[in-house]
């Protein structure tokens, strides 16, 4: 019965009288598509499983808060993006070595490369921070889940040329963003 209903439709007519209903249903439809999400970011099965569930508990305790401002699967999608990340940034704050441990200052080449590749991600990621939800979301589907312009013109009810002009922008703006971080 819950099956022919879409998400926005499930959470309208179950969220107030049948909440665990409503979130069975949801979990169900979405659970391998965020455990996907987190795996891929992760590289990690099971950080990925304790994720995936973490992330639902966090969008069960929420969900009266979801607005219907983007679809549900985008506003899904975000949180588990934003909540893998945080997770995985906290991570690499958390461990502490002393510096001759970590060989500071004994740097090879490959490690000069891979400090530049993780100096320039984090230059990346506080641009990405400055755009709207929907303008990361876009983004991430297209390059990270690798959803065609087709996908994203279906999931977001648009044309595929104003999908290619929303990544166009985007994209326009993380660059300026990523220069204007590279030279202040």
């Amino acid at each position: 019965m819950f099956a022919s209903l879409s998400d926005e439709e499930t959470i309208r007519q179950l969220l107030p009288s049948q909440p665990n209903q409503c979130f069975e249903a949801l979990y169900s439809r979405y659970v391998k598509k965020v455990y996907q999400r987190c795996l891929s970011m992760t590289k990690d099965a099971e950080q990925a499983e304790d994720f995936t569930q973490d992330i639902f508990l966090k969008v069960f305790n929420k969900l009266d808060a979801f607005q219907e401002r983007s679809s549900f699967s985008t506003w899904l999608y975000s949180i588990s993006y934003n909540y893998c990340a945080d997770q995985l940034r906290l991570s690499k704050r958390l461990p502490t070595t002393t510096w001759e441990e970590s060989g500071i200052g004994h740097n090879t080449p490959d490690e000069d490369e891979t400090q530049l590749q993780e100096e320039t991600l984090q230059v990346v990621q506080q641009a990405m921070t400055t755009l709207s939800v929907e303008e990361r979301t876009f983004l991430r589907l297209k390059y990270e889940d690798g959803m065609s312009i087709e996908e994203l013109a279906l999931l977001y009810n648009l044309k595929p040329s104003a999908v290619k002009m929303r990544l166009k922008r985007s994209r326009e703006k993380v660059k300026k963003l990523c220069v204007q971080q590279c030279l202040s």
